[in-house]
C-alpha cells in the first residue's frame, strides 16, 4: 500500500439506491485526496447478538450489489467471509476477502482466504494483543498470499467497552503487513442487555488522527446517510455528510509527517 487506503461503505448492503449513493459519495472524496478506495459492504452478517438480528438481504442479491458497484464506478471492492466454503463464490464478486475480528484464529479460514490470491484484510481480535497477529498473518502468507493486512479495532475493556491501545499500529507494522485502523468498530460498547451494540461516533474523529499519528496505512470506516435508520450497527456508522472533513484532517497529518 503505497496510496493511504480507505475501506469504506454501510455494515451491511441493504439494497442498491443506499450502497451506490455511499460509494459515488466516497469515491468523489478519495479522488480529491488521491486516496485508494475500497468499497466495503457485508453481504452477510453472521455475528449477530440476536436471533432476530438483521443478517442481510439474500446472498446472491447482496454479492450481486456488490459486484455492480464495482464495474460501475470502477473501484476495488471487499466484503466479510465467515467460514471456507464462501471463499469459492465470494471471490467471484470482490477482489478482497475480510476476516471477520471473531474469527481471525480460524486457520481453515485464513488458509482458505489466502489460497483465493485476493487481498486479505485480517481484523485483529478483540481479545487479541497486537503482537499474536503474526500468527494470523502468518496462515495467509503460508499459501504465497502476501497480499494480506492488519486491522486494528479495540481490545475487550470488561463486558461493555473497548479501549484502543496506542502502540498497536506501530506493534503490528512491525509484522511487516500494512496496517488499517478500523475506526467504527473500535467506538463500539458491545454486550449491551438489548442485545444491541452501542457505540459513540463522537469518538471516531479521535480515533482516526490518533491512528494516522502513529502510522496507520488505511482506515476502515462504516458509513451510511441516515446511520440511526441503518439495518446493522446504526450506533457506530458515520453519518456520511462528516466523512470528508475528517479525511481532510487525517491527510494534512500525514503530509506533515511524511514531509
Amino acid at each position: 500500500m503505497n496510496k493511504f487506503t480507505l475501506i469504506a461503505g454501510p455494515c451491511a448492503i441493504e439494497d442498491m439506491e443506499t450502497s451506490l449513493q455511499i460509494a459515488n459519495h466516497v469515491n468523489n472524496i478519495c479522488k480529491s485526496l488521491d486516496i485508494n478506495f475500497i468499497f466495503k459492504g457485508s453481504y452477510r452478517k453472521a455475528n449477530r447478538s440476536r436471533l432476530d438480528s438483521f443478517t442481510g438481504i439474500g446472498d446472491t442479491k447482496a454479492l450481486n450489489i456488490l459486484k455492480e458497484i464495482g464495474e460501475k464506478i470502477g473501484i476495488q471492492t471487499i466484503t466479510d467471509i465467515h467460514e471456507s466454503y464462501e471463499v469459492e463464490n465470494v471471490s467471484k464478486y470482490v477482489q478482497h476477502l475480510q476476516i471477520p475480528a471473531f474469527l481471525c484464529r480460524q486457520t481453515s479460514l485464513l488458509i482458505a482466504a489466502g489460497n483465493s490470491g485476493l487481498g486479505v484484510n485480517i481484523k485483529k481480535g478483540q481479545f487479541m494483543s497486537p503482537e499474536s497477529m503474526q500468527f494470523a498473518l502468518e496462515k495467509v502468507k503460508s499459501t504465497g498470499n502476501n497480499n494480506a493486512w492488519l486491522c486494528e479495532r479495540g481490545n475487550s475493556f470488561g463486558y461493555n467497552d473497548l479501549i484502543v491501545d496506542a502502540t498497536s499500529i506501530f506493534k503490528m507494522k512491525q509484522l511487516g503487513a500494512p496496517v488499517i485502523m478500523d475506526c467504527t468498530h473500535s467506538v463500539q460498547k458491545p454486550n449491551q442487555t438489548s442485545g444491541v451494540t452501542g457505540g459513540d461516533p463522537s469518538l471516531i474523529e479521535a480515533i482516526a488522527l490518533s491512528a494516522i499519528s502513529t502510522g496507520a496505512d488505511g482506515f476502515f470506516i462504516e458509513t451510511h446517510p441516515n446511520p440511526s435508520e441503518a439495518k446493522s450497527d446504526p450506533h457506530t456508522m458515520l453519518k456520511l455528510d462528516n466523512l470528508e472533513p475528517i479525511l481532510k484532517k487525517a491527510m494534512k497529518i500525514r503530509a506533515a509527517l511524511n514531509s
